[in-house]
This record gives C-alpha cells, sequence and structure tokens, in this order.
C-alpha cells in the first residue's frame, strides 16, 4: 500500500478520498488555489501545496505543476477525485513518466471512452446497444441537419467531448436545430476545447440509469445500478440505488453489458457506464442503449457504497496499489435503499442561478451521511460548482429511506447563502417520484409547483423581527416609556415582499407583535421562546440577512429605510451581471430594437453559461461590455432607453 498520495482536486471529493486513504494510514497532499487557502480539504490533509490562482485554468488544471508538488512531497501516487484532470489521458502518461502511479483507469483507456462519437461505435463492437444516430466525423451544417431529419425528431444533440449536460440540446423540430446547433458548439468549444457533437434519437420517456463497474485492468465487475433520472438541462439532482421498477433479467443484461464495455478496452479503477433507458412501457431488457463511459468516480458513489457495504476509494487504492480485485461478482449484493441529494448554492426561483456567498450557518440532521467540502465560515466560490454537500441516507426499502431522506433535508440547516434545499424537499415530497415514477422529464413538467416559494406565517415573520432586533435574549430592561410599553418596528422582506413589524416588549419573557392584521405572543418558557404557540425554530442572522431554520430555510432581507429610498430611484433598464464571470459573447447592439425574453448576452460562471435577457421590449441604448471582459457581480452590461413616460392631457 501507498505510504503517501497527493489528491489533484478539492472541495468535496478531495475530503472524501482523505477520509478513506487516512483510515487506511496513508497520508495525504492536498493542493490549494488562492481561493482555496483556507479551505476545508487542506486543513484536513497532512500536507497542502499551493499551486496557482484562483482560476481553474491558472491552479487546478496546471498538471506540471500538480506532478511537480507530489514529487516534491515524496507522494507515490495521484488520486484525481472527478472533474479537472480525472479523465486528461496526457496527464496520466505525464504522471506514469515521471514514475508515479495514477489511481485511476490508463490513458488508453480514457482515450478510448473519452469521445462519445468513438465510443459507442467501440460498444458497437464490444455487443453493447447504442441509441440509434450520427457518430462521424463529418461535421458539416446541412449534413448534421439531415441526418437529424433520418432519425427522426425529437433529437439530441450532444458534444462529443465532456459531460455533465454541456454542449447538450434537445431539438424538438427542424425549424430550431441550426441554433441549437450553434448553441452547443460555442458550450462545447467553451467547455471542452472541442466544438464537435453528434446526433441522436431522444427516447421517449426516458430514465438516465447507470451501472457501476470496476475493473483490475483485465477482469471487472459490476456493483449494480443508480438511477438518476431526476434531472435539470440534464444535471442530475437526486441520485438513488437500486433503480425502482429494476426487475433481476434486465439488472443482469446491463450489468453483464456494462462488464463488457469495461473489459473491452482492459478498464482498471472505478468507472460508470451510463444508459439511456426507455422507460415507456417498464423495464425491459431490451430497452436500454450505451450513453457514454465515465472513467472515473463519480459524484453520486455514495448511494453505490450504501447499498453494497463497499468503500469505492478503498478499492481505488488497494487496485491501484497492485492488489487484485477485492471480491468476485457473485460476492456482491444489495442491501437495502439509497438516496443522494445534491445540496447547492443557487437561485430556484431565478432559474437556477448559480450563488456566492459566505456560509454563516451549515449543519446536518443527526444519522445523515452528509459529504461536504466546506464549513461554515467557507465562502462559497465565484470559480468552482457552487455544491454546498451531498446528503446521503440509507433504508432497508425505498419507502423508509424516501422518509429518511425527506427528514435529512428538512434538518439541514444553510445559512449565509440561498440554496436549492427548498427544491429538494419539493422533490422529495413528490408524488410520482414517490411512486417510483421517474423520468428526466419530471422536473421539466413540474417546475412551477416544484419551484414555489415556501409560505411564510406570521410566527415566523416575528422571529425574523426577533433576531433583527436582537430581542432573542431576554433583557433586564424591557423598554417601558412612561406608563405604555415600547413599541418598536422593522421592515422585513421575503420572497419580494415587504412586511412592516411592531413589537411591543411587555417583559423579559413576553413581547406581542403586530404582523399586518394578525397579532403574534411571543413567550419565553426555560431556553426556548414559544411564539404563536409553537417552539421557535433555530434562526441566525448576519448582515441584514435573517435565517429562520424551518421549511428548508425562510430567508428574510432587513430593510434599510434609506437603501429603498436609493433604490426608489433606480429606472430599471440596466441589464448587470448577477455573479462574477467571463463575458462570453454580447449579442445586443446600440439602436437594436428588442422584444422581452431575447438574449442580450452571455455569462460564463460557475462552470457554466447563463443567457442574460431583456426584461422588457425596449432599445439598446448602451452596450458596456465586450466579449473577454471578467467583471464583477453588478456590473452594467446593456442599457435599455428608458422608457416614455404617460403625459396627462
Amino acid at each position: 500500500m501507498f505510504e503517501r498520495i497527493l489528491i489533484a482536486n478539492r472541495g468535496e471529493i478531495a475530503c472524501r478520498v482523505m477520509e478513506t486513504a487516512r483510515g487506511m494510514g496513508v497520508s495525504c497532499v492536498a493542493v490549494y488555489s488562492d481561493a482555496d487557502r483556507d479551505a476545508k480539504h487542506v486543513a484536513m490533509a497532512d500536507m497542502a501545496v499551493h499551486i496557482g490562482g484562483s482560476a481553474p485554468s491558472d491552479s487546478y488544471l496546471r498538471g506540471d505543476v500538480i506532478l511537480q508538488a507530489a514529487l516534491d512531497t515524496g507522494a507515490q501516487a495521484i488520486h484525481p477525485g472527478y472533474g479537472f484532470l480525472s479523465e486528461n489521458p496526457d496527464f496520466v502518461d505525464a504522471v506514469e513518466q515521471a514514475g508515479l502511479v495514477f489511481i485511476g483507469p490508463s490513458a488508453d483507456a480514457i482515450r478510448a471512452m473519452g469521445l462519445k462519437d468513438a465510443a459507442k461505435a467501440l460498444m458497437v463492437e464490444a455487443g453493447v446497444p447504442v441509441v440509434p444516430g450520427y457518430h462521424g466525423s463529418d461535421q458539416d451544417d446541412a449534413l448534421l441537419a439531415g441526418e437529424a431529419g433520418k432519425i427522426g425528431y425529437p433529437v439530441l444533440i450532444k458534444a462529443v467531448a465532456g459531460g455533465g449536460g454541456k454542449g447538450m440540446r434537445l431539438v424538438e423540430e427542424a425549424d430550431g436545430f441550426q441554433a441549437a446547433l450553434d448553441s452547443a458548439r460555442s458550450e462545447a468549444q467553451t467547455a471542452f476545447g472541442n466544438r464537435d457533437v453528434l446526433v441522436e434519437k431522444f427516447v421517449s420517456s426516458p430514465r438516465h440509469i447507470e451501472v457501476q463497474v470496476f475493473g483490475d485492468g483485465e477482469q471487472a465487475v459490476h456493483l449494480f445500478e443508480r438511477d438518476c433520472s431526476l434531472q435539470r438541462r440534464h444535471q442530475k439532482v437526486i441520485e438513488e440505488a437500486p433503480a425502482p421498477g429494476m426487475t433481476e433479467e434486465m439488472r443482469s443484461a446491463m450489468g453483464e453489458a456494462a462488464v463488457r464495455a469495461a473489459e473491452a478496452i482492459g478498464y482498471k479503477g472505478a468507472g460508470t457506464v451510463e444508459f439511456i433507458v426507455d422507460g415507456s412501457d417498464g423495464l425491459k431488457p431490451d430497452g436500454f442503449f450505451f450513453m457514454e463511459m465515465n472513467t472515473r468516480l463519480q459524484v453520486e458513489h455514495p448511494v453505490t457504497e450504501a447499498i453494497t457495504g463497499v468503500d469505492l476509494v478503498e478499492w481505488q487504492l488497494r487496485v491501484a496499489a497492485g492488489e487484485a480485485l477485492p471480491c468476485a461478482q457473485e460476492d456482491l449484493s444489495i442491501a437495502g435503499h439509497a438516496f443522494e441529494a445534491r445540496l447547492y448554492a443557487e437561485d430556484v426561483p431565478a432559474g437556477f442561478l448559480p450563488a456566492t456567498g459566505t456560509l454563516t450557518d451549515l449543519s446536518f440532521a443527526p444519522g445523515t451521511r452528509a459529504d461536504a467540502g466546506v464549513r461554515a465560515g467557507d465562502v462559497i466560490s465565484p470559480f468552482y460548482d457552487p455544491m454546498i454537500a451531498k446528503v446521503i441516507v440509507h433504508g432497508p426499502t425505498r419507502d423508509v429511506a424516501l422518509a429518511k431522506l425527506r427528514a435529512a433535508l428538512n434538518g439541514c440547516q444553510v445559512g449565509g447563502t440561498v440554496t436549492n434545499l427548498a427544491f429538494l424537499g419539493a422533490l422529495a415530497a413528490h408524488a410520482g417520484f414517490g411512486r417510483g415514477a421517474v423520468d428526466t422529464g419530471l422536473i421539466a413538467r413540474d417546475i412551477e409547483a416544484l419551484t414555489v416559494v415556501p409560505e411564510i406565517e406570521p410566527r415566523h415573520v416575528a422571529l425574523a423581527g426577533m433576531a433583527a432586533l436582537d430581542l432573542l435574549e431576554p433583557h433586564g430592561q424591557t423598554g417601558f416609556a412612561l406608563w405604555a410599553p415600547l413599541v418598536r418596528s422593522v421592515v422585513l422582506r421575503y420572497g419580494g415582499a415587504e412586511h412592516g413589524v411592531k413589537v411591543r416588549v411587555v417583559g423579559p419573557m413576553r413581547q406581542v407583535w403586530s404582523v399586518g392584521e394578525a397579532e403574534v405572543e411571543a413567550v419565553r418558557q426555560g431556553a426556548a421562546w414559544i411564539i404563536g404557540g409553537q417552539k421557535a425554530a433555530t434562526v441566525a442572522a448576519v448582515n441584514g440577512v435573517v435565517t429562520v431554520f424551518e421549511r428548508y430555510g425562510l430567508v428574510f432581507d432587513v430593510v434599510d429605510p434609506l437603501d429603498r429610498a436609493a433604490g426608489a430611484v433606480g429606472d430599471g433598464n440596466v441589464i448587470e451581471a448577477p455573479m462574477p464571470g467571463l463575458v462570453r459573447s454580447v449579442d445586443a447592439v446600440v439602436g437594436q430594437a428588442v422584444a422581452k425574453g431575447d438574449r442580450l448576452a452571455v455569462l460564463e460562471a460557475m462552470k457554466m453559461e447563463h443567457a442574460l435577457l431583456a426584461a422588457r421590449d425596449g432599445v439598446v441604448a448602451e452596450v458596456l461590455a465586450v466579449a473577454g471582459d471578467q467583471v464583477e457581480a453588478g456590473a452594467a452590461l446593456v442599457r435599455l432607453e428608458a422608457e416614455e413616460q404617460g403625459v396627462a392631457a
């Protein structure tokens, strides 16, 4: 076994690898960028090496610098985690040429599966079923459009390189093909440096089911399947294992196909073979098709660990150190059911816009496995994926596991940034999901119901007011003004609506709040407040933001009257950058007439492209940025001409 390894990654996966490695007696070296100087994975490591600037291209993608850090610290092997250099065959070659071990597959195996078109051709040779489509090298626009017509709409345009939904577009009709092709190519070029695409038939009622495989370079086993059908924009949200409705016949067929795929390329280490499954008429052994193989550990690997009892990182280290597969296929079995929910810093009502901020609070329900790369006090950086944690639960049955997931999400406490926690809670409570009736279109179909802002009650507003006015702790001074209790007031904003509330502090143990037309009494009983007849939730107040930790986190802004007055003079004509990022393109031209919803610019931030749209009809007055500009949050990019005001007769 290795004495010391370097983890060429950051955040949650770096922490995850360290936990297993250190449990095996292996010393760990972390690498970090400027933005990650005080990060959790740095604090956990035995040694840490600074590798450059905050942007991934200046740090975590600098293979030569990372390799030198491994050599300088005496590491014998490098674990790539996932993302960054994990599927870069040139990096694997460099690691091995330096006399170190790459904890993962060979460079040849990565190359074989790195391009979706070549991988599909290889799978056909190996007898693995593939989706009908065009996977050729001729990228002529007219040819691709013609092939789409032959396949039959709807079709998917997919980048041949990479994954994560980037460079992927669904085209419903021929009229939309060219625009979707241009958009997919642009995003693929940005994300992967390769603009080539393939075109595939879009499967009706598709389910995304993947099989975990593990090989030693010659033989492979599978560790059963995961269902990853709950997706938005082709990115996974909640994963589970095993797949609901799976039959033993189909499980065997998919597992054998995945093993054939792994053995066809002499796969070594942990990998995932992803299939698209036609779920329109139940799961059938002839209804699944190869999509791609991820030649690395997957984000959702914990659900496989939960149902098999296998530590996949331990297996990675053992096989990379020269050991044979830890067990045979017949030794593996499924126990119970598991779910994983991805908790992100993102503004769901604003279209799942990634968010930044300092985490003032972060805690999880007792008994929950939470794989997190951040702690309370850490900053969600604009430079990396905004994942906060993966919330994982396991139970003897799917129903029990789902109940535990709901409880775990309800018990999460996150403060300091907006999150998708309420959205995850709505998904976990979705009736169709509860029945196991899942497909990749579920979220899109029910998006309005899933993104409703949680309702608040007067007691929530009163509690937020107590925190805003620093009235949570009983004070000796009750604030009497002659013969009447002193009345204080505060304005709180929730979900775009303002709530002006008042309080009479009757004594250190009693307060009476006026919330609209409702009157709410707060009474101190022991160490807790009883508000409106119910025990008060935990609450946090930092920098004018109050979070009530109930209903997945109710966030109130304390309104400063001066700020509100200043904001009232704004004309609403300026399109601003919602977060720090790179201006990828500017579509607006001075003098151009635009309609509400027209794309004016594209901002690249947090590993994704975000289209900035016109909020109303109008005429472009100024273009204040150009492609290539690095801008801060709130930077003005485009200004529309002011709307003419009506004149009274």
